[in-house]
């Protein structure tokens, strides 16, 4: 016991200062170890600060990487994804790899597009079209919603999948087409039955194609005629078809002539051959008198399918005729099926050809429209589709023709963009004159905010790859947002000269204007010319292979072929001033 007490002892000494006063040695050695212990655990709580600043920072770094991807994921769209893979194809790289510029100016037109939209929400939601000076909405297409239906297509594209989701569930619970209104069949189609069929074809969503069907079958009682040339008014809820007391008794061309895009999608993804039928008999009819030049009148008599004499013109009335034969035989796939919509096509592209002029002092290249045996120097906006169609025209033709059309599409591209540029607001007139010596000048100076030299610029910026004609795009944008941009949405401008506004948004700014703006901006893999084909309304259908001469259906009523999918994860009807 008492060994261990002076053990104990013995240990006890070593914490007593006195044991190391009097060894200094020692003391010098405790010094120095307890030196050495601090400087090892400063430097290991220095690093240890040292790597939780690196992790912080590294923490900012990923919020920051997440962040430049999200935006990246915006500016594709988190639903374009679905858009620009087919068959579940990684997103081409190239969507990706975007331009900064580009980027910028893409994101200022989906503001834009979220500011026309969102007035539109709040102030006519439901309604046909917005009247932003008076914040009201007006049913000028009998209560269709016609800017709620022409926008979905946009929303989707553009990524905005809250607002894509509201405007589904109003077309799913409130959209109704048993009304008692007379419709036009032509504005009806391309913007409803297109709108829908696009909304479909892009999110898959089956109430889309639900509701075409639903349009479609009350409009086709329109084409029971003689000559299956098809009437331009119907009352939904009662059918009644007929034509406006103004044409007197005649349908007009491009009412006729543009429906072939919607109907043929329609029996391709309801595997009901009814409405395609319709829609290309009325080709038929053209073909058995088509005139040499490829140029049709304007008015055609519903009961002997022949033309009447009135005027030729590439503009109001006689339009998207000549784009839907150029553009049904895209949706064929180019085959020998749809060949007769590609030498019709060609045929009027000749006589397009005996339409053109130049002024002086300046050769911009114009569009005569012609009466009889006389040509008028006059042009309208409308006809600045031309450019675009021609474009996505020449390359079906060898490649001194192809070359050819694709110059003349450059410079009428020019004219319309100097429609533009030549008034004191920088945005176009309706129509324009042509005079020696003077160049242009503005008819009919309203602008009610048309997408036709937007549309050419994107088909000639995709097919050149000439940035050029973005740059013209982003001045025309500019100008709207300068000249038409008001608190409660976008309004036309009744005099392009003295700029003042109106007090209407039509539907198609917002389907057309901000969406080819918008696709401008953006890689040509979204919405590829390869798998989509546009409408005259600027609504995207999908390319379906086709196989033979009568589309194949299966036994139990489906198209064979069907659209891919991936989910979430106009125009010239307005003859007068609104």
């Amino acid at each position: 016991m008492a060994r261990g007490r002076s053990s104990s002892s013995s240990r006890w000494r070593y914490l007593h200062p006195s044991y190391y006063l009097k060894r200094p040695k020692r003391l010098a050695l405790v010094f120095i170890s307890f030196v050495v212990i601090t400087f090892v655990i400063w430097d290991r709580q220095s690093l240890i600060r040292e790597h939780e600043d690196e992790i912080s920072k590294l923490k900012q770094e990923m919020s920051r990487f997440q962040e430049q991807l999200r935006e990246v994921e915006g500016n594709v769209g988190n639903l374009g994804e679905g858009i620009i893979s087919t068959n579940d194809k990684v997103i081409s790289k190239d969507v990706v790899d975007m331009d900064p510029v580009n980027q910028q100016r893409r994101e200022k037109v989906k503001e834009a597009m979220l500011h026309a939209w969102s007035s539109y929400e709040k102030y006519a939601w439901g309604q046909d079209e917005l009247q932003p000076q008076s914040k009201n909405g007006v049913n000028s297409f009998g209560g269709l919603g016609a800017t709620l239906v022409d926008s979905l297509d946009t929303l989707y594209i553009m990524g905005l999948e809250d607002e894509f989701q509201r405007a589904r569930e109003w077309v799913a619970n409130s959209l109704d087409f048993n009304k008692d209104y007379v419709a036009s069949v032509f504005e009806t189609t391309i913007r409803v039955v297109g709108g829908l069929l696009s909304a479909y074809d892009l999110s898959g969503d089956e109430i889309f194609l639900e509701k075409a069907k639903d349009i479609a079958d009350r409009l086709l009682p329109a084409w029971n005629t003689a000559s299956g040339i098809p009437y331009n008014r119907i009352n939904l809820a009662h059918g009644n078809p007929h034509n406006p007391g103004w044409t007197g008794g005649d349908s007009v061309l491009a009412d006729s002539g543009t429906e072939q895009l919607e109907f043929i999608a329609l029996s391709q993804r309801t595997g009901d051959p009814k409405y395609q039928q319709k829609v290309e008999n009325v080709i038929t009819q053209f073909q058995k008198t088509f005139p040499s030049d490829g140029l049709l009148p304007i008015f055609i008599n519903p009961h002997s399918g022949t033309a009447s004499h009135s005027t030729i013109t590439f503009g109001a009335m006689g339009d998207s005729f000549y784009e839907y034969l150029l553009k049904a035989w895209v949706q064929g796939n180019k085959t020998e099926a749809v060949k007769h919509y590609r030498q019709m096509w060609e045929t009027s592209m000749e006589g397009l050809l005996s339409l053109i002029r130049k002024t002086s002092p300046s050769s911009f290249t114009y569009i005569c429209e012609k009466n009889g045996d006389s040509l008028s120097d006059k042009m309208d906006e409308l006809a600045c589709f031309v450019p675009g169609m021609l474009a996505l025209g020449s390359s079906g033709y060898g490649p001194e023709k192809a070359e050819k059309i694709l110059s003349l599409a450059k410079e009428l591209a020019w004219t319309c963009y100097n429609f533009y540029q030549s008034t004191p607001t920088n945005l176009a007139g309706e129509n324009y004159f042509f005079r020696n010596g003077a160049d242009m000048s503005v008819g009919t100076s309203w602008n009610i905010l048309r997408p036709e030299t937007v549309e050419s610029l994107v088909y000639l910026w995709r097919f050149t790859g000439n940035k050029t004609y973005q740059d013209w795009g982003w001045n025309i944008f500019q100008a709207f947002e300068k000249n038409s941009r008001i608190d409660s949405g976008y309004v036309g401008l009744r005099d392009v000269n003295t700029g003042s506004k109106d007090n209407m948004m039509q539907s198609f700014f917002l389907a057309e204007t901000l969406k080819y703006l918008y696709l401008l901006f953006s890689p040509p893999s979204l919405i590829s010319f390869d798998e989509w084909v546009f409408n005259t309304e600027a609504h995207p259908l999908r390319i379906i292979p086709r196989n033979d001469k009568e589309e194949s259906l299966r036994a139990d009523g489906k198209a064979n072929s069907r659209p891919v999918h991936k989910r979430f994860g106009r125009k010239h009807g307005r003859t007068g001033y609104n």
